[in-house]
């Protein structure tokens, strides 16, 4: 069982499958979510994202797809053990059950975003680390199941951010850099679209991680252990 934003969220993963850390929480600290409204995570996982952002806005509507059957079970195990109100189910995201087949006002994902070189032995791991060429689809994919005016959020890898763009258009768009710390180059980025604006992309002021002694910056604790929000001007969009 691991713990995440200080003990607010448990979740248990499949031995051996791909475990979640601080990307899923950066992404769901993204979401500008309220109460009431509807979300749906591409890719669940174990459910850490969704879970992440239920702890932070109460009352969502939240629902959940994840190819691998098994790591679809944990996810709803998992949101049984945190007490909340969500739907995981096992589904291929390119070939949506007929029900989920609608818009919702924020879809989100941590997608597959590695491209070939040597994979992990685990056929679970492997499958969620590698996009086999299809981040693009991922991202369209996202954008088109938004409701219009609503958002998509995503967080991938800072070198995939042209193949991302091209995907969702430059228009409505936010991306803001997640740095290991200052000075170094952005590892990730989190890319924020409002679907049907029209506003310019926007690079926004990043996120530095961790301090030069490795510690988290008060920023990132806030974060990842307080569940603060993580700001993306969202309103500018």
């Amino acid at each position: 069982m691991t713990t995440f934003l200080d003990g607010k969220v448990i979740a248990a993963h499949p031995e051996g499958g791909f475990r979640s850390g601080t990307d899923a929480v950066m992404l769901a600290a993204a979401i500008p979510a309220q109460g009431g409204q509807s979300v749906l995570e591409l890719g669940s996982s174990s459910g850490v994202a969704s879970l992440c952002l239920m702890a932070r806005v109460p009352g969502l509507s939240a629902t959940g797809v994840e190819i691998d059957a098994e790591s679809a079970r944990f996810a709803q195990d998992n949101a049984a053990a945190n007490r909340v109100e969500a739907r995981f189910v096992a589904g291929d995201i390119f070939n949506l059950p007929q029900d989920l087949r609608r818009d919702f006002e924020h879809v989100f994902c941590n997608p597959p975003f590695h491209e070939g070189g040597q994979q992990s032995p685990d056929p679970v791991r492997a499958r969620a680390l590698a996009d086999e060429g299809t981040l693009g689809q991922w991202l369209s994919t996202g954008l088109q199941r938004t409701v219009s005016g609503g958002f998509f959020t995503a967080i991938i890898r800072a070198d995939r951010t042209p193949e991302a763009l091209a995907a969702l258009g430059q228009r409505g768009v936010n991306m803001l850099p997640l740095w290991p710390r200052a000075g170094l180059a952005a590892k990730r980025v989190i890319l924020q679209a409002r679907k049907g604006s029209r506003a310019p992309f926007a690079l926004l002021p990043g996120l530095a991680l961790h301090e030069a002694d490795g510690r988290y910056t008060d920023a990132a604790e806030a974060i990842l252990r307080d569940a603060a929000a993580l700001a993306m001007e969202s309103a500018r969009l």
